[in-house]
């Protein structure tokens, strides 16, 4: 699992100084595509294919707030990956104690370039074996 590095910028917080909350799924997002940029599949290769993968649904969970400067590591991995739909898990952890500060999740849709549902395994069925052998290992 590869763990993404993000240092708190002064405008992720807000007039309390403290993380904005939806900063943490701009966080998710990174994670999500450090993980599947490293399965070797960059989500240009999906656009390239006339796929999208946009997010169907979220779920945050906050625990302690992260501050301006600090260092949090996102951890991403996959929960969840059928012909239809893919569901990320994360957890935002401060580097310096290993506190968890947030958890979540989101999960996707496979759908073409008119917006309609897929079957990834039957649209590019090579990714779609790729990502199950990289989620079972």
């Amino acid at each position: 699992m590869p763990v993404t590095s993000i240092r708190v910028n002064f405008a992720d917080t807000d007039a309390m100084g403290v993380v904005y909350n939806a900063n943490y799924l701009i966080w998710f997002e990174v994670g999500r595509t450090d993980l599947i940029r490293s399965w070797g599949m960059p989500y240009t290769e999906f656009a390239r294919r006339g796929i999208n993968v946009p997010v169907a649904e979220a779920g945050l969970r906050y625990l302690f707030p992260a501050r301006y400067d600090d260092v949090v590591n996102v951890e991403t991995t996959v929960a969840e990956l059928t012909p239809a739909r893919i569901k990320f898990m994360y957890r935002i952890v401060r580097a310096d104690d290993g506190k968890l500060l947030c958890e979540g999740f989101t999960m996707h849709g496979f759908i073409n370039a008119q917006g309609r549902a897929i079957a990834i395994a039957k649209a590019a069925p090579d990714m779609y074996q790729a990502l199950l052998a990289r989620f079972k290992a």
